[in-house]
């Protein structure tokens, strides 16, 4: 019996994909831009916060429309998200933390080769519920379940900034200052400058607060849904020292995605 012949794409040349690509980027932009303004926008509106020409947005709305991705505003003028876009957003299951951030977690673990915790809070502590370790052989002993205290290490530092204020406040009558070192946060007012300032960077950082010889950074994440959690690295001060700079730019290059920050 002879066998039926299946046509072969021709192959696509990287110019042909990225172009593709670059739709694709740009429609999702347009997207996110009408997605923080449900009330709708013009094209010339969606033009400048997408910093793209008119005329090309005006391309990607229609694309958008014929599918019903996005509608008309109004009877007149505007666009903004449309019924196919609830139909994706019912369809969707309540997304894990953990999961969401797992990407991140390993991407940022092959770029420092450290020790890369996500942390959450629970039970007046920071409790590391996922972690990749590093490949050097002198590194921070913390593993999955790990109880870290909030105010002496970054993890938990990014997890207290996170906080609302009322949340912060209910915590605080139960949350002992012990000192762990020297370096050590020990009263409130200190604590509370420290979280301000990580609130302002999206930054925590870590000097040999919780055990001597060892240091660390790390960023308060969000979910969609409200979750909190800090990603960390923690490492040897000896390592951290001469790195600070680098691994500060590859930890907020990575968690760019989830990245709280007040």
């Amino acid at each position: 019996m002879p066998t039926e012949k299946v046509p072969h794409e021709a192959p696509q040349s990287d110019e042909t994909q990225g172009n593709k690509i670059r739709v694709v980027s740009r429609a999702i932009d347009v997207l996110t831009a009408l997605s923080n303004h449900p009330d709708g926008l013009s094209l010339r509106e969606i033009a400048h916060y997408v910093k793209l020409p008119r005329s090309t947005v005006q391309r990607i709305v229609e694309t958008l429309e014929d599918a019903n991705v996005v509608i008309a505003a109004t009877t007149t003028s505007g666009y903004r998200l449309g019924p196919t876009m609830a139909l994706f957003a019912a369809s969707m299951r309540p997304f894990d933390l953990s999961k969401i951030a797992r990407p991140i977690v390993m991407q940022l673990s092959k770029k420092t080769h450290e020790n890369v915790d996500l942390s959450v809070l629970a039970h007046g502590k920071a409790v590391i519920v996922d972690q990749i370790p590093g490949s050097h052989p002198l590194k921070f002993v913390g593993t999955l379940g790990t109880s870290l205290p909030l105010h002496a290490t970054a993890s938990g530092k990014a997890l207290l900034a996170s906080l609302p204020g009322k949340e912060l406040e209910a915590l605080r009558p139960s949350l002992e200052l012990n000192r762990l070192t020297r370096n050590t946060i020990t009263t409130w007012d200190g604590l509370m400058e420290e979280l301000r300032s990580i609130r302002t960077t999206g930054l925590a950082l870590e000097r040999e607060e919780y055990l001597v010889g060892f240091s660390g950074i790390a960023a308060p994440l969000v979910g969609p849904n409200g979750e909190r959690g800090a990603l960390g690295i923690p490492m040897p001060t000896e390592r951290f020292q001469p790195n600070e700079k680098k691994l500060i730019k590859d930890l907020l290059s990575c968690c760019q995605p989830l990245h709280w920050k007040a």
